[in-house]
């Protein structure tokens, strides 16, 4: 069969945009704002995921708990072929003998077969009912070490994001350095040209032009590497393209910043210690009732035939039943103060978690207060970074239009980019430290 033309032409255009859109479905794009990225990290982090399927495994070790109240049933089938049958001594005499002497006499038929079931209910088991109790407080420890995860990971998002965010702030203004530097270079070579500069002029703006290229190539590799390192934070695959779409101002620092109460409940730390001290306790709890005696209801039913052939599923053939109820008590006496060291031991872990709760409430109160020193510290300093930067920038501006004018010399220039430059390094980093300060206080308090 020959093809037509054009049923070739529309084969050939379906495999070249194939071609082309295969690498585009292969790469995902994101574009997130600070509280994406988080809520992404929240829901694709693996040590979230962890935490979420600890949660998951305590609802099923709950079920086994609560299974432990339940009636206990089993069901059992035996069959027994006696090669030999088993041999019992009768006194003699029975049988007409020796006073003093036995008979050796064979008992039973060749096959046996029992079947039947068992029963055992639990009527008072103080461990048992200890751990029915705990269950709700077994759950709500595993969830608090969930918000304990999330809120480490949250924090260590916002820190990464932010840096990525200075970082592009950086890399603009680097441009514009370059720019200015560009254009510095090109009027020196006009001048030197026309006889007004010397080479050494020349060479100076080139080294500065240079070391501004290379420090920008420098800042793009570390945001590079940062935005990895939050992909890989955020459990996003590494090969996925992630842009920001959050920027970063002066007054987003100083939002709400020193207005908040602090309060010990607020952490989830401290919430994650009190959910301990409940286990704890009810530990305590478990290990004093081992003292008082357990009750047990028990239950039996089967039936049992004898045969000389195998033939149990024969019909007509007799089976015996035998049935019975009990009510068993274990009364503990004597265990060589076992369950006294268990309760001292228990009793102990909950003066250690008791001791952990209070020294992070001192851990609380110094992180707030340390970080309340450094936010207020960091905001000072970026206010004084920012004139000192814009100041610095007025005296370039200044110090050029001079040197283009031929009043002023290349030294001077040179000098006011170098105090520049400096300046604008000063206040990227006071605007990281404020950044840091804010998210750590925020933390501190409760309020990330």
């Amino acid at each position: 069969m020959k093809m037509k033309p054009a049923s070739i032409n529309r084969i050939a255009l379906v495999v070249v945009l194939t071609g082309l859109l295969r690498p585009a479905l292969a790469q995902q794009t994101y574009s997130f704002t600070a509280q994406q990225a988080v809520e992404y990290a929240l829901k694709n982090s693996v040590n979230v995921q962890n935490a979420l399927k600890d949660v998951e495994i305590q609802l099923q070790t709950n079920r086994e708990i609560t299974a432990a109240a339940y009636p206990q049933v089993s069901g059992s089938i035996n069959v027994t072929d006696y090669l030999k049958l088993p041999t019992q001594l009768i006194p003699a005499e029975f049988f007409g003998g020796q006073p003093g002497t036995f008979q050796a006499v064979r008992f039973g038929t060749k096959y046996n077969g029992t079947y039947g079931a068992t029963l055992n209910q639990v009527l008072f088991d103080g461990q048992v009912f200890v751990g029915l109790q705990a269950r709700a407080a077994s759950i709500e420890y595993a969830e608090k070490n969930v918000a304990v995860t999330k809120e480490q990971i949250k924090a260590n998002v916002y820190k990464i994001y932010y840096q990525l965010v200075v970082g592009k702030k950086q890399i603009a203004l680097l441009d514009a350095n370059i720019a200015r530097a560009e254009k510095l270079l090109h009027d020196t070579k006009a001048l030197y040209e026309n006889g007004f500069q010397e080479k050494l002029d020349v060479d100076k703006v080139t080294v500065t032009l240079s070391n501004l290229r290379t420090q920008k190539a420098k800042v793009e590799n570390q945001l590079s590497t940062g935005y990895v390192g939050l992909k890989y934070l955020m459990g996003m695959p590494v090969k996925y393209q992630l842009s920001l779409s959050d920027t970063l101002s002066e007054s987003f620092l100083r939002d709400n910043v020193l207005a908040d109460s602090v309060r010990f409940d607020d952490r989830q730390e401290y919430q994650y210690l009190k959910a301990v001290e409940k286990l704890n306790t009810y530990n305590i709890k478990r290990y004093k009732y081992t003292y008082i005696p357990t009750v047990s209801l028990t239950g039996s039913y089967n039936r049992m035939a004898q045969r000389q052939k195998f033939d149990f599923f024969k019909g007509g053939e007799p089976w015996y039943p035998t049935a019975y109820i009990g009510l068993q008590i274990n009364v503990p006496i004597f265990d060589g103060f076992a369950k006294d060291a268990r309760v001292r031991s228990a009793k102990l872990e909950l003066q250690k978690t008791q001791n952990n709760i209070e020294g992070l409430k001192n851990q609380i109160n110094n992180e707030v207060e340390q970080s309340r020193i450094n936010i207020r510290t960091a905001l000072i300093t970026m206010d004084e970074q920012t004139k000192n930067m814009q100041l610095a920038e007025a005296v370039y501006n200044q110090t050029k239009i001079k040197y283009e004018q031929g009043l002023g010399s290349n030294l001077e220039i040179t000098n006011a980019d170098t105090d520049m430059r400096e300046a604008q390094t000063n206040y990227f980093n006071a605007l990281y430290d404020a950044i840091i300060a804010r998210i750590d206080y925020l933390k501190a308090i409760g309020k990330l």
